[in-house]
C-alpha cells in the first residue's frame, strides 16, 4: 500500500468514525469491558500507548508487516506513536479508546489532515474496521447528557434500532423479535442477567455508567447465552486528576400528568388509575482521582434515592403509599501494578427496601380511610468483580476475571396469616361487583429468593502474522434459594370468573345449572434452594486475508446443567457447538465503504425457575366451585368481600405439582436438545461526508427447538395405559424418558416417544378413547430491513435517524407468552397438550412492522442545547383465543372458538371455528416525543448544567395491551371483555437534572 494510500486510509477512516462511532453501527471484536488500537506502521516500529489521565503506557513492536495492536484497553483518551532507531515516525496521534471497539490509526504520515476533500481535526474515534462484522450501538455519558433519556438502561438499550418494549404486564425489552426472557446484561464483564426467570438485571444509576454498548445481532463467540440482544456497560474510574461532582434529579408528583380511568360498555370502571401518583428525588454525589498517582485510582460514588409512588387497586376501594429511600454505592479501583499488568475492582450495591402502607379508600369522595395492611418488599444485591489484564507478550494478552452477582426477592405483610388474596377478572366484576374491597389483603404471595451467581472468566489475544486467535473459557454457578407460598388460612388464592351455567372450565367440569360464574382455589407452594452450573469454551480468528478484507471465523461451545434441590443434574447439555463466521470489506481500500456480513449461532439456558418447579417438589393445586355470593365481614373498620363457595365443579387438579419430587428420569427427555437460534447478517455503510454516513442492513433469525413442558398422556406401547406425566423436553421430536415398556402399570425402562405425531391420549365427551395426536413443531422467525442516517456531534448538532421495517412469525413467541401475560420462562401453555398451539402459526406478540426513531442534540448557543428523541412503532396483533378444540374434549387456551352446541354435553356435537393469530387486526401505533433543554455554564475547573426534560410531551396514551381471550369457557357466548384495553403508554412526566462537577 502506498503512502498516498495509508494517508487517505486513515483520513477517511477518522472521519468515519466520527460520523458513525457516537450513533453506532457494526464495531470492531474487543473484550466485553474495554477496547483495542490498533493499525499499521513502519515495520519493526516501536509504538507507544499512553493515557495521559492514569499514566498507563504500554510498549509493543511491530511486526514485518508493520502490522500493531493494543488489545484490552481501558476505555479514555490516549496518546500513540512510533519511533523507529529512535526517530519518530510520524505524528503523536490522540486517540479516543470505546468500548467493546477497535479504534484504527495508522501511523507514518506527517500531514494526516491535509486532504483538500476532508477536514479532520481532534481524536482519532473509533472507526468501523475491517476487522467488523458486529451489530452494535454506542452511548456515551457525554451523549445521554445532552438527550432526553431517562435514567434507566432499558431506555438507553431503546435507542438501538430493532429493540421494543414488550407489551406484557411483565415489562422488559424485545431485540430482533426475540421474547424478553432471552437477553443478556453486564457490567465491566461481569453479567448481572436474571438468571431466575429472565427478565430483568442488577442496574446502577446512570451516573455510575462510563458507555453502554447494545448489540443487537453478530456479536463474537466472547458473548453466549442469549438469542436475543446484549447490553454491555463499562463503570467509570478514577485518573490522576481529582475530580468530583453532585447531581439532582426532582421529578415531583404534581409533574406527572395523571393516568386514565377505564370503563366498559356498561359504564363499569375496570381499571382505576387517574389517582395513582409518582413522586422521584435522587442526589448522587461522587468523587475520583489518585490513591498513588500513575498507580492507583479511585471512582466513588453515593446515591441518595427517595421513591414515593401511591397506587389505588383496579376497583378504586384500597390505596398504596409506598415509600423508598435505600441509597446505592459503587465504586471502582484501578491498580496499574506495572505497564503490562493491571488490576480493577468494580463493585455496587443496588439493594432496596420498599414499605407500602395499604389504606381503605372511597373513590367517588377521595377520602382515604384506615390503614388496613403494610407490605415489605426487599430487592437487589451486592456486586462485584475483580479483574487482572496482562501483556504475557509483545504478542499474547491475558484477561482474567471473577465476580459475584447477587439478587434478593422477598416480599410479605402484616396480613399474611389472616387474610386470603381474592382477584376477579373484569368480566366477572361486570356482573357480581361487591361494592366493597375484594378480601382483607393486596398481598397475595408470601416470597423469598436470593439468586448468587459465582462467575470466573479467562480471555486472551494472540498475534500471529495475518491473524488474531482470541480464545478463553467462562464459567457460572447460579444458585437460587427460594421458597414460596400464597397468604392466608390454608394459603389459598382466590379468582373469580364470569362463566355461563352448561358451560366448561378449564378441568373439564361443568358449570351447574342456576349459576352464572365460578371460583378457583389455588395452593402453590414450594421451598428449596437449586442451582445451575454453565460453562462455554471459545476461539475466534480474525484472519487478515488482503489488505481491505478480513475473514473472522469462530466458534463457541457451551454447557447447562440445571440441578434440582439435592444437587443431582435432571438438564443437562454439553457439546452445544456455536459457529459464526463473518467478513468484512472494504471496498475502496480507505474506509470510506464498507460491506460486511455475518453468519452465527446462539444457544440459550434454561432459566432456574424450571430446576425449581420441575424439579423442586412444586404443590400446585387447583380446585374449583360455583360463586354463590358473598360474604362481608370487617377487619380494621373497613368492610370486605370473600366469595361463598358452592357445589364443587370437577375433580381437584394437581397434574402441575403434588408436592413431591417425582423420578426425574420420567420428568425430564433425557436426549434432550437445547434452543438455540441461527442469524444471518448483511450490511453497507458509505461515508458522505466527514460528518455525514448512511446504512443499510438486513437481518434473518430462525429459532430451533423449544424446552417446554408438555404432558404425554400415552405412548405407542401401550396406548392410553402409558401415561408418563409432564415432561421437560422439546414439543415436535422425539422424546426418551422412563416409563412403562411392557404395559404393566410400572415405570421399568427408557422408551422413545415422537411427539410429532404421538404422546397425546385423545377422549370423547364419554371418556372413550380415541387414539393419539402429537404436537406441532415450535417455529419463530424474524426478517428485517434497517436503515440508518446519521450525523456526527460537532459541538453544534448531532442526529441519528433509523427505520426497521420487520416480519416476526412463527407459532412459539419465546421462553414466554406476552399475548397471555404468562411469564414463567421455560414453563409457557403453548405445548400443555396439542391443541394450545395447533394452528398457531402467525404474526408473533412481538412483530412491530414499523419502526421509525429520531433523536439529536442542536446547540442554540454554547449555554443552551436543545435535545429531542422520537419513537414511533407500530402495534402488534391481536389474537381471540379460545378454549376448546375439535379433536377432543380438552379444555385450555386454543386457537378454537366453539360457535355452536357449544353447552351440548357430547364434546363431538360442538362446532368450532378457527381463530388464528392476528385475526382481530392489530394495536394502535404508538408515538413517543421527549424533549429537553439544557443550561451549560463552566466556570473555572467545572462546569455547572441544568437539564429539564419532558417525556411523552404530547401525552400520547395509546393502548398497549388487550384482552385477548375471547372465550375463557367452551360456552356458546364469547367475553364482554374481549378486546378491552388493559395496557397504556405511560402519562407524560417531567424531570429536572442539576450537576456540578469540577
Amino acid at each position: 500500500m502506498s503512502n498516498t494510500r495509508t494517508l487517505r486510509r486513515t483520513v477517511l477512516g477518522t472521519a468515519l468514525g466520527l460520523a458513525l462511532a457516537a450513533f453506532g453501527g457494526p464495531q470492531a471484536y474487543a473484550a466485553n469491558n474495554d477496547g483495542s488500537v490498533a493499525g499499521r506502521t513502519q515495520a519493526g516500529a516501536t509504538v507507544v500507548v499512553t493515557n495521559p489521565a492514569t499514566g498507563l503506557t504500554r510498549t509493543i513492536t511491530a511486526d514485518s508487516d508493520g502490522n500493531y495492536r493494543f488489545p484490552f484497553l481501558p476505555v479514555g483518551q490516549y496518546t500513540i506513536n512510533a519511533s523507529s532507531s529512535g526517530q519518530p515516525v510520524g505524528s503523536t496521534r490522540n486517540v479516543t479508546v470505546a468500548l467493546g471497539t477497535t479504534t484504527t490509526v495508522d501511523l507514518g504520515a506527517t500531514n494526516a489532515t491535509s486532504l483538500g476533500a476532508i477536514n479532520v481535526t481532534g481524536s482519532v474515534l473509533p472507526v468501523i474496521d475491517v476487522s467488523s462484522t458486529e451489530s452494535a450501538t454506542i452511548v456515551s455519558r457525554a451523549d445521554l447528557v445532552r438527550l432526553p433519556v431517562d435514567q434507566n438502561v432499558t431506555s438507553v438499550a431503546l435507542l438501538a434500532p430493532g429493540v421494543v418494549k414488550g407489551n406484557a404486564g411483565f415489562g422488559g425489552i424485545s431485540f430482533g423479535g426475540s421474547s424478553i426472557a432471552e437477553n443478556a446484561f453486564y457490567v465491566n464483564g461481569l453479567n448481572v442477567t436474571d438468571f431466575y426467570n429472565r427478565n430483568g438485571f442488577s442496574e446502577a444509576p446512570f451516573a455510575f455508567y462510563d458507555q453502554f454498548q447494545v448489540k443487537t445481532g453478530g456479536y463474537s463467540v466472547e458473548f453466549g447465552r442469549t438469542t436475543g440482544g446484549v447490553v454491555n456497560a463499562v463503570a467509570r474510574s478514577g485518573s490522576n486528576e481529582f475530580k468530583g461532582g453532585m447531581e439532582i434529579t426532582l421529578e415531583p408528583g404534581n409533574w406527572h400528568s395523571r393516568a386514565d380511568d377505564h370503563y366498559d360498555a356498561s359504564g363499569h370502571r375496570y381499571l382505576t388509575a387517574s389517582r395513582d401518583q409518582d413522586s422521584l428525588v435522587k442526589t448522587n454525589v461522587w468523587a475520583s482521582g489518585p490513591i498513588v498517582k500513575d498507580k492507583l485510582f479511585i471512582f466513588a460514588m453515593y446515591e441518595a434515592r427517595g421513591s414515593s409512588p401511591r397506587n389505588t387497586n383496579n376497583a378504586g376501594t384500597t390505596l398504596t403509599s409506598n415509600n423508598s429511600d435505600t441509597g446505592f454505592w459503587g465504586t471502582t479501583i484501578d491498580w496499574n501494578v506495572t505497564d503490562s499488568n493491571v488490576l480493577q475492582l468494580m463493585a455496587f450495591s443496588d439493594k432496596n427496601k420498599n414499605t407500602g402502607d395499604v389504606y381503605s379508600y372511597d373513590y367517588n369522595t377521595s377520602t382515604l380511610g384506615t390503614r388496613t395492611n403494610k407490605v415489605f418488599s426487599d430487592t437487589g444485591g451486592k456486586n462485584w468483580a475483580l479483574t487482572w489484564t496482562s501483556y504475557l507478550t509483545n504478542d499474547l494478552s491475558m484477561k482474567l476475571m471473577y465476580g459475584r452477582n447477587e439478587r434478593e426477592a422477598f416480599t410479605r405483610s402484616q396480613l399474611d396469616i389472616d387474610c386470603n388474596y381474592i382477584s376477579a377478572n373484569n368480566a366477572f366484576r361486570a356482573i357480581h361487583d361487591p361494592g366493597v374491597q375484594l378480601g382483607c389483603t393486596s398481598s397475595s404471595t408470601v416470597y423469598k429468593r436470593n439468586d448468587t451467581r459465582k462467575q470466573a472468566r479467562a480471555d486472551f489475544e494472540w498475534t500471529l502474522g495475518d491473524h488474531l486467535l482470541r480464545f478463553g473459557y467462562d464459567h457460572e454457578n447460579d444458585t437460587s434459594d427460594y421458597s414460596r407460598h400464597y397468604a392466608g388460612p390454608g394459603a389459598y388464592y382466590y379468582n373469580l370468573y364470569a362463566a355461563s351455567a352448561g358451560s366448561t372450565i378449564s378441568n373439564g367440569g361443568v358449570v351447574p345449572a342456576g349459576y352464572d360464574a365460578y371460583v378457583r382455589a389455588r395452593r402453590y407452594e414450594i421451598a428449596g434452594t437449586f442451582t445451575t452450573k454453565n460453562a462455554a469454551y471459545y476461539i475466534e480468528d480474525s484472519w487478515q486475508v488482503a489488505p481491505n478484507l478480513v475473514l473472522n471465523a469462530g466458534v463457541r461451545n457451551d454447557s447447562f446443567d440445571n440441578q434440582d434441590a439435592a444437587g443431582r443434574s435432571y438438564i443437562k447439555m454439553s457439546r452445544q457447538i456455536a459457529p459464526r463466521l463473518g467478513f468484512s470489506w472494504d471496498m475502496k481500500g480507505d474506509g470510506s465503504t464498507k460491506l460486511f456480513g455475518n453468519l452465527g449461532r446462539y444457544f440459550l439456558p434454561v432459566a432456574n425457575v424450571i430446576n425449581i418447579k420441575q424439579a423442586g417438589g412444586l404443590l400446585d393445586e387447583r380446585t374449583y366451585y360455583a360463586f354463590d355470593g358473598w360474604n362481608y365481614q370487617t377487619l380494621n373498620g373497613v368492610q370486605y368481600a370473600i366469595p361463598k363457595l358452592g357445589p364443587q365443579i370437577g375433580a381437584v387438579d394437581n397434574s402441575q405439582g403434588d408436592g413431591t419430587v417425582g423420578d426425574l428420569r420420567s420428568e425430564v427427555d433425557k436426549n434432550m436438545d437445547p434452543v438455540y437460534q441461527d442469524e444471518a447478517i448483511l450490511g453497507f455503510q458509505q461515508l458522505i461526508t466527514s460528518q455525514w454516513s448512511w446504512g443499510v442492513s438486513a437481518t434473518y433469525r430462525r429459532l430451533h427447538n423449544a424446552i417446554d413442558d408438555m404432558e404425554i398422556s400415552a405412548t405407542a406401547q401401550c396406548g392410553e395405559n402409558g401415561y408418563i406425566g409432564w415432561v421437560m423436553a422439546n414439543p415436535g421430536k422425539k422424546v426418551t424418558v422412563w416409563g412403562d415398556t411392557n404395559c404393566d402399570g410400572t415405570p421399568d425402562g427408557y422408551l422413545t416417544v415422537d411427539t410429532s405425531k404421538e404422546g397425546w391420549a385423545m377422549y370423547d365427551a364419554s371418556g372413550n378413547y380415541l387414539g393419539q395426536r402429537g404436537w406441532v413443531k415450535p417455529k419463530r422467525t424474524y426478517a428485517a430491513v434497517e436503515l440508518q442516517l446519521n450525523r456526527a456531534w460537532d459541538e453544534k448538532w448531532a442526529m441519528n435517524a433509523s427505520y426497521t421495517m420487520s416480519w416476526n412469525r412463527g407459532n412459539a413467541e419465546g421462553p414466554v407468552n406476552s399475548d397471555t401475560d404468562f411469564d414463567d420462562t421455560g414453563r409457557t401453555e403453548n405445548f400443555d397438550d396439542p391443541w394450545v398451539n395447533l394452528g398457531g402459526d402467525g404474526y408473533l406478540p412481538n412483530d412491530r412492522r414499523h419502526q421509525f426513531k429520531l433523536r439529536g442534540t442542536y446547540a442554540l448557543t454554547p449555554h443552551w442545547q436543545l435535545g429531542a428523541d422520537v419513537n414511533a412503532v407500530s402495534g402488534g396483533p391481536i389474537t381471540g383465543f379460545g378454549v376448546g378444540n375439535p379433536y377432543d374434549a380438552t379444555n385450555y387456551h386454543s386457537y378454537f372458538i366453539c360457535v355452536q352446541n357449544c353447552d351440548s354435553p357430547v364434546s363431538e356435537n360442538r362446532v368450532y371455528e378457527r381463530s388464528p393469530r392476528g385475526k382481530y387486526g392489530r394495536l394502535p401505533w404508538t408515538f413517543t416525543l421527549n424533549t429537553g433543554i439544557s443550561y451549560i455554564q463552566p466556570f473555572n475547573g467545572g462546569e455547572f448544567r441544568i437539564k429539564l426534560a419532558v417525556y411523552n410531551l404530547l401525552n400520547q396514551k395509546h393502548t398497549t395491551a388487550v384482552d385477548q381471550d375471547l372465550q375463557t369457557s367452551i360456552s356458546n357466548s364469547t367475553s364482554d371483555t374481549f378486546r378491552q384495553p388493559l395496557g397504556f403508554q405511560s402519562p407524560r412526566f417531567t424531570q429536572l437534572t442539576m450537576s456540578v462537577n469540577f
